[in-house]
Formats: C-alpha cells, structure tokens, sequence
C-alpha cells in the first residue's frame, strides 16, 4: 500500500514525506467476524493502519487514503487465492 502511495504522490508532485502502515493479523472463527463472506471454520483478519506525513492538503490526504485501497497487493490479499502444485 505505502509503494502505491508513494509513487502516486511522486507522480503527483505533493509533498508526501513518509507513508507508513502498520498491520495486524490474527486468525479468527469466522462466525466472529461480522464483516466476512466465510461463515465457517476461521480466517485470517488483517487490520491495517496507514499514516502519511508532509505538508498535504485535506484533499492530497483524503486522496491518497483512496488509492491505497486499489494497491495490487491489497487487491490480491482480499480477492480468492487458488495455490496449485505442479
């Protein structure tokens, strides 16, 4: 999330002087948890916490929060992952 961020503000010439995230993982029954599709046996849930340092606008902030959701990592974590072994 922090490189896509980081290049999007680059790019953008905004004055973003770090992005950092912080995140926090457990596994929990998925009966627990409210937020997810799987209603049986446990999930990974992942809490992340991203802060951006500079001298940015509410909008820059704002904007940047935005495309840090479309970060291909995040995409990849939270769409269906299928492993196969060759």
């Amino acid at each position: 999330m922090c490189m896509t961020v980081v290049l999007y503000a680059r790019r953008k010439g905004w004055p973003l002087t770090r992005a950092t995230v912080d995140l926090r993982h457990e596994k929990v029954h998925a009966k627990d948890c409210a937020e997810c599709e799987t209603r049986e046996g446990r999930v990974d849930r992942i809490e992340s916490r991203m802060e951006l340092e500079g001298g940015l606008s509410d909008e820059q902030y704002t904007r940047l929060l935005e495309i840090s959701e479309r970060c291909p990592i995040k995409k990849t974590l939270i769409s269906e992952i299928v492993i196969v072994a060759k």
